[in-house]
């Protein structure tokens, strides 16, 4: 395969990506029809769940502790997330598809 047959080739898959989002448009498992649409890879997609993770007992151990603003969490998770991704897309995406439902809630009050 010459190097013009390979470019064919990765824009017809792009374009065929395009298709599917489109027709999944109405899944609940938004955060991964993201994933697709801003190209992450699977390396990146599990630097955010460690991310979420690690918010997450922090959000737990906060709590634990009587706190009750949670702004100086969401502007780690903002530091921490991949630069292809926006806050509230990404929150309102795992909201909807149920990831890290309790650090997604208390991080949407702040946006």
């Amino acid at each position: 395969m010459n190097h013009e047959d390979f470019i064919q080739r990765l824009l017809r898959l792009e374009y065929h990506q395009q298709l599917l989002l489109n027709m999944v448009g109405n899944t609940k498992q938004q955060f991964f029809k993201l994933v697709i649409k801003k190209s992450l890879s699977e390396e990146e997609v599990e630097a955010f769940f460690e991310l979420c993770e690690n918010l997450s007992i922090e959000l737990d151990e906060q709590k634990a502790e009587g706190f009750v603003h949670f702004n100086p969490l969401l502007v780690k998770f903002k530091e921490g997330l991949h630069p292809n991704l926006r806050v509230d897309e990404v929150i309102q995406a795992c909201l909807t598809q149920q990831l890290y439902t309790p650090l997604m809630a208390e991080l949407s009050k702040y946006l």
